[in-house]
């Protein structure tokens, strides 16, 4: 059990190492609790002896452990404000009444990722809950298509496609609406036996080359990916922070998030803004993962801060907090 001063000692070392990312010394502690070198050595001691500190080596001073970043999370971080600066670049985004709601939920993520120098991203349902909104398509040639498929929920995703033969454009926009007029609506698990049994055996009526361009659509609508949603805003601002200054973890820390396995796992279980301090993450033991699930008419998903565990929790907390209000008065104001 630590004292009252031990308490303020620890929260100070803590919030001096989070701006400064050098370790803190028993003499820079000194003028702020009016007590001697020694005593403020005994105190650190004290919180090392019970893991909530550590040495870098002999003779510096000491930084946070994980275990003391936890103890600060729980009980000695202070609830902040939003300052004047951070609300006023979220609520453009959310007065904005001509972006939809998950368009406001992506660039208000991008807008932490600024603000904090940290990584933010955004994990939306899985495809395979979503209807089908539209169907559009890009010719880019004779022989070679961009078919985007867009969902009820926001989903998009942008399929290259090469014919098997040439097909004059006209003739592939007259597919694209027949598409658009069968199969709007469907559930994604069913639109390949829909392709099958409802289109396959009427679109040699409205187009030529159509066993093509069944073939076509077929490959860009039946296999839908089921994976989860996800954005990544400021993958670059992890490689600005000293935790990642080497170059083996930067190549960890990229791998990561480009595994889709791995990525899952940042997804939210809990309704409130929660804190996960290195192993707790699951995601790297050198990071801190703040997040917390959201839920709109028409989505639900996770948005969340990856940063080093000597990350600015109380302002961090407090944006996610905020944008999670925004996000569910603005989805009422949808419904």
């Amino acid at each position: 059990m630590i004292n009252t001063r031990q308490n303020d000692v620890l929260k100070a070392i803590i919030e001096e190492y989070i701006k400064t990312a050098r370790p803190v010394s028993s003499k820079s502690l000194c003028k702020k609790f009016k007590c001697s070198s020694a005593t403020i050595r005994n105190d650190m001691a004290m919180l090392e002896n019970v893991g909530y500190l550590e040495k870098t080596h002999i003779s510096s001073g000491r930084i946070p452990s994980e275990e003391g970043y936890r103890y600060y999370v729980d009980h000695l971080m202070e609830p902040k404000d939003i300052t004047g600066s951070d609300m006023l670049k979220l609520q453009t985004i959310f007065s904005n009444k001509q972006l939809d709601i998950n368009d406001a939920i992506s660039q208000s993520l991008e807008i932490i990722a600024d603000m904090t120098n940290y990584t933010s991203v955004v994990l939306g349902s899985s495809a395979k809950d979503n209807t089908l909104k539209k169907v559009e398509v890009v010719p880019i040639s004779e022989s070679k298509i961009i078919a985007i498929v867009i969902t009820d929920k926001g989903h998009v995703e942008n399929k290259e496609i090469t014919l098997s033969e040439r097909v004059d454009s006209k003739e592939v926009m007259k597919a694209t609406e027949l598409l658009n007029k069968m199969l709007v609506g469907t559930p994604l698990t069913e639109v390949g036996s829909k392709l099958e049994y409802d289109i396959k055996p009427i679109i040699s009526n409205y187009v030529k080359n159509y066993e093509v361009l069944y073939n076509a659509f077929y490959e860009a609508l039946s296999n839908f990916t089921e994976e989860k949603s996800v954005k990544f805003s400021g993958k670059v601002n992890m490689l600005k922070q000293p935790e990642f200054d080497k170059v083996d973890d930067v190549k960890n820390i990229i791998s990561k998030f480009e595994s889709k396995d791995i990525v899952n796992k940042i997804e939210g279980t809990d309704n409130e803004v929660k804190v996960y301090i290195g192993k707790e993450s699951e995601f790297d033991d050198n990071v801190t993962i703040v997040k917390t699930k959201y839920k709109t008419p028409s989505d639900e998903g996770t948005i969340a801060v990856i940063g080093p565990k000597r990350m600015e929790y109380e302002r961090v907390v407090t944006l996610l907090e905020y944008i999670k209000k925004n996000i569910e008065e603005n989805s009422n104001e949808e419904k």
